[in-house]
């Protein structure tokens, strides 16, 4: 199973990035597949989740009304859209997936996941 970001890019306060993951070696109808971010110095933290049996979506309280979750099962690729971003929304992004199962809910327990990508850059600022 390989997962591969990309979108990633420098902007400006109240711009707008589209992250693409691309997911190879499974279908992802029964993960729940998330996208966590991490801060120079901080904790990773989840952003948004999809479960891929009924597409139930989940975001941190912080990107609800800015940022959505969408996929394209002929792609098998999830995307991240991210609207009106925020300096604060700078950091590392990664996909990661997991058991939808056993995961439910708690989506944002990174170490509940089996698969990471390698990370996209996201920066702004001025």
């Amino acid at each position: 199973v390989q997962l591969v970001e990309s979108g990633g890019g420098q902007v400006q306060p109240g711009r707008s990035l589209r992250l693409s993951c691309a997911a190879s070696g499974t279908a992802l109808d029964y993960y729940a597949i998330t996208w966590f971010r991490q801060a120079t110095g901080k904790e990773r933290e989840g952003v948004s989740c999809m479960h891929g049996n009924d597409d139930t979506t989940y975001y941190k309280d912080s990107v609800k009304g800015r940022f959505t979750m969408s996929r394209n099962d002929a792609k098998n690729t999830v995307y991240l859209e991210m609207n009106s971003l925020k300096p604060e929304d700078t950091a590392v992004y990664y996909c990661a997936i997991g058991d939808v199962y056993g995961i439910g809910s708690t989506w944002d327990v990174d170490a509940l996941y089996d698969y990471w990508g390698q990370g996209t850059q996201v920066t702004v600022s001025s």
